[in-house]
């Protein structure tokens, strides 16, 4: 074997001989479920997919609260392994709405048949190796059991909510919702008094349409956001033809581009540049709508103090202009750095604050105290309402995996290592838990999922069938590649302007929105191109940071 390939140990005594039920077994049936299916067909194993939910989606599935749609551009946030189904499916929109995302997935589930592989209606309690046999065994909260050789989660990076953390929820006596699990029916909102807790990427979705017929909205604001115009449009069929017509360009500019969106990333610093060649600069990344205002315009933003605090004035300074109550306005601006917490991107958010029927409250310095039987109590006020939705955000990354129970060899638990240390290889294998693989996870890159997802996806396949191929019942990441990947994704974080910033802000990419989670960057900030580059190394070496038996 070639020098720097995966390390090999010879296998003690006879392993029982014992089938499991599947090759792979996959938890999740959304992008990244689906995307998982189609690799297991390219190996030709036997697999078993379940699903939470009653149909396909994932996080599309579940978050249909009114107002929600990507913040990916439609045409690179898709499944890319049919050429068939990209071309002939079109986009209604730039950034289109949570039925169409949802209706797409169900597409691709149907045109590839993939639906009478999943299992709906199942939720996952646990997951335990068997290092004897080399098997995991996975339960179901019924207590429906199967077996598999690998192990792959696909459970989601937003898949868990926060728990409500306020006392007397249960004595509302009005209608509550949570965004995160919103009912499959209508929610008439005319004519009532609403309270929107939070002012999150969802909230920012939510609260234009509810202001529509409400007769009030009051929204209570811990930590504002820095919130980019959108931009959103229809795609007319000109547009989707020259799309249809670059697709493969399309495509490979979303792996070349740092967050794996199909943009091209700024080469021109702020240094040396006067006022209104920055300013300027910023008009057009503002005009243009959408994360173009982060990433086509300068490429020290995440790395500069300086050129980070004028892009983030230039912003502050959009709000002062856009609401028209001044102290309204600066309850708006953020006093934190600019993608210290991720970006929303608005569909006329700050608009809606110069509706008459629209309040702002701060809670930052007058938090809410306790939901009372009519409404939301602070530390001074009570706000009577006829309704609350809960737009409180989630336990991001690991609430996942944190709350099944995945055991790897000699029993150790993964959710109480992770909480004291969160380690991986490169956000897809842990040491200790052997032929376990996920997508979306923990220290994996942050950015567009669709795009990154597709790597993983590839990589997975790509170690199967090397364990395959060569014999191999064991796999699982050396500690040496293990403590290098994390070293390097920590060195990297802190090389930004973020930590500090995003501490502060209480961001949920570092675990701060969750009172007692350890703080610690939960993605690999070194962008999609040097993700991609550690992946293939890995793939051109033989795996040299596997360990395989």
């Amino acid at each position: 074997m070639a020098s720097g390939a995966a390390q090999i140990d010879g296998v003690n005594g006879v392993d029982k001989p014992i089938k499991p039920d599947y090759d792979i077994f996959i938890i999740g049936a959304g992008f990244a479920g689906l995307r998982m299916i189609h690799e297991a067909r390219k190996l030709g194993l036997s697999y078993k997919v379940v699903e939470a939910g009653s149909s396909v989606g994932g996080t599309w599935y579940w978050n249909r609260y009114p107002g929600a749609r990507t913040d990916s551009e439609s045409w690179i946030y898709i499944l890319n392994f049919s050429k068939e189904i990209r071309d002939n499916w079109k986009w209604k929109e730039r950034f289109p709405r949570q039925p169409e995302v949802l209706e797409y997935l169900n597409h691709v589930a149907d045109k590839c048949d993939m639906r009478k592989d999943i299992q709906f209606n199942t939720r996952i309690k646990s997951c335990h190796y068997d290092e004897a046999n080399h098997i995991w065994k996975i339960t179901s909260q019924t207590n429906e059991s199967w077996t598999c050789r690998y192990f792959i989660s696909a459970s989601g990076v937003l898949s868990v909510g926060r728990k409500l953390p306020f006392k007397g929820v249960e004595n509302f006596k009005g209608e509550s919702y949570r965004t995160y699990e919103w009912p499959k029916h209508d929610v008439d909102f005319k004519g009532k008094r609403i309270a929107v807790i939070g002012t999150g990427a969802t909230a920012v979705q939510v609260i234009p349409v509810v202001a529509h017929n409400a007769k009030s909205v009051t929204i209570f604001q811990r930590t504002p956001n820095f919130v980019l115009p959108a931009r959103n449009h229809p795609v007319t069929q000109d547009h989707w033809n020259e799309i249809k017509a670059n697709y493969d360009n399309i495509w490979n500019q979303g792996r070349s581009q740092s967050f794996g969106m199909a943009m091209t990333d700024s080469t021109v610093t702020t240094e040396g540049k006067t006022d209104a060649q920055i300013n300027r600069m910023f008009e057009y990344g503002w005009e243009i709508g959408g994360f173009r205002y982060i990433f086509e315009t300068f490429a020290d933003l995440l790395v500069n103090q300086k050129a980070n605090d004028m892009a983030s004035e230039f912003v502050r300074n959009k709000i002062r202009a856009i609401v028209k109550d001044e102290k309204t306005a600066e309850l708006l601006c953020p006093d934190h750095a600019l993608m210290a917490k991720r970006p929303p991107l608005g569909h006329h958010y700050y608009e809606t604050f110069n509706k008459p029927n629209v309040k702002l409250v701060n809670v930052k310095d007058n938090p809410i105290t306790e939901i009372t039987e009519k409404g939301v109590r602070t530390g001074t006020d009570e706000y009577e309402v006829d309704m609350i939705i809960y737009a409180i955000g989630f336990d991001a990354s690991t609430g996942a995996y944190t709350q099944m129970d995945i055991r790897g060899i000699n029993n150790r638990c993964l959710g109480e290592e992770w909480n004291k240390a969160l380690e991986t290889f490169i956000g897809i294998t842990v040491e200790g838990y052997p032929n376990m693989f996920m997508l979306s996870a923990p220290q994996s890159p942050f950015a567009n999922l669709t795009v990154v997802l597709d790597n993983t996806a590839d990589w997975i396949g790509m170690v199967i069938s090397y364990m395959e191929k060569n014999g191999y019942k064991e796999m699982q990441p050396t500690r040496e590649a293990t403590e290098k990947w994390v070293k390097l994704l920590t060195d990297g974080y802190e090389a930004t302007v973020l930590p500090e910033a995003a501490k502060k802000a209480g961001s949920w990419y570092i675990g701060a929105n969750i009172p007692g989670k350890a703080i610690r960057p939960l993605f690999w900030f070194g962008g999609v191109v040097a993700y991609i580059q550690v992946c293939d190394t890995e793939v051109d070496n033989n795996f040299p940071g596997l360990k395989m038996k």
